[in-house]
């Protein structure tokens, strides 16, 4: 199948490089049931580009039915971001049938560094780590301006809180400590607010940074929706996305008050804190619910991957997560 793909770059290359373009340094970055993500560069009049295919093999996709996005849902929402001025890996093709690619688009390829680990302790993101929460708030302010009319699920606290507590009664897990979470988010929840466009996953580990320039591109729009800004903002605060750096709440490298500054002065919108951690509570709740489904995949045989009893552990990690909040008063 790489073969196939690669050959079907050749084929498109003059039309996306020049006249006499080639395809070359063809490999597959990460493959999985859902999705492939490969690096290529193309040669031709304008020199070496380095590019990124995202694809997803096998059958149609329903966007109707799932929760992420299409590719070419994903590929609208890039151009939409990059309009309202947010740093993203800009859309370079999104492949039609005859392109031989099946359900793809091609972005260009940013440099930089998105392992989550290497922000917030490698030396080189030193001089740029305390300006990073800022800069998170500011693009978020960019992203959730944005317009964009194409298929979008709404999401509101109350309806992801059940929906997340049903899977878990359906588990038939018993942990005391999510049991207390679900309870208290239900009695607390944020009272909704007008819909704005979310990235829906925007955490430490799908954002590009520059030791130089700080965030240079969001990466993977596949969960995008409309819904609140706290959830955006929450999420790149939860515990489990700051790589054991629990001291800073924002991705591992920043503060609270650094990230709601930020969106606060790029948005003209005011986020309380109070709101921010009612999200966050919801996130680690939700992550930790996810973690006990992938255990229970590999525990009943139906995934036989040691990844997911490994990711099954950290529900451990929610908890904690979910007991400092709930004493801090969220």
């Amino acid at each position: 199948m790489a073969n196939e793909i690669a050959e079907a770059l050749s084929r498109l290359a003059p039309r996306l490089a020049g006249e006499g373009a080639q395809v070359v340094d063809f490999q597959r970055l990460s493959g999985g049931a859902s999705m492939e993500t490969s690096a290529f560069a193309l040669v031709g009049p304008r020199g070496r580009e380095e590019m990124i295919l995202r694809r997803r093999p096998g059958l149609a996709f329903d966007e109707a039915t799932s929760r992420s996005v299409s590719l070419a849902t994903e590929a609208g929402l890039i151009v939409a971001a990059e309009a309202a001025g947010a740093p993203v890996a800009p859309l370079v093709h999104l492949a039609v049938p005859e392109d031989g690619l099946g359900e793809a688009h091609i972005t260009r390829r940013i440099p930089g560094e998105t392992l989550g680990r290497k922000i917030v302790s490698d030396s080189r993101f030193e001089a740029v780590r305390p300006s990073l929460a800022r800069q998170c708030g500011e693009v978020l302010a960019q992203i959730h301006s944005a317009s964009f009319d194409g298929p979008l699920k709404t999401v509101d606290f109350a309806e992801e809180l059940a929906r997340y507590e049903e899977v878990y009664r359906q588990s038939g897990a018993q942990r005391p400590i999510l049991e207390l979470a679900f309870q208290h988010l239900k009695r607390f929840a944020p009272e909704p607010v007008e819909p704005v466009l979310l990235h829906g996953d925007f955490r430490n580990g799908n954002i590009i940074f520059d030791p130089d320039k700080g965030v240079v591109a969001v990466l993977d729009w596949e969960l995008a929706h409309r819904g609140d800004p706290a959830e955006d903002l929450s999420w790149i605060c939860v515990n489990s996305w700051r790589f054991g750096r629990s001291d800073r709440p924002v991705g591992g490298f920043g503060d609270y008050a650094d990230l709601l500054d930020g969106y606060a002065k790029a948005s003209g919108r005011q986020v309380p804190l109070s709101r921010v951690r009612a999200w966050q509570a919801l996130g680690s709740l939700k992550w930790g619910v996810m973690c006990l489904m992938m255990y229970a995949s590999y525990a009943t045989g139906a995934e036989t991957s040691v990844e997911r009893p490994m990711i099954g552990r950290r529900v451990s990690e929610t908890e904690i997560d979910l007991v400092n909040l709930l004493e801090a008063g969220l």
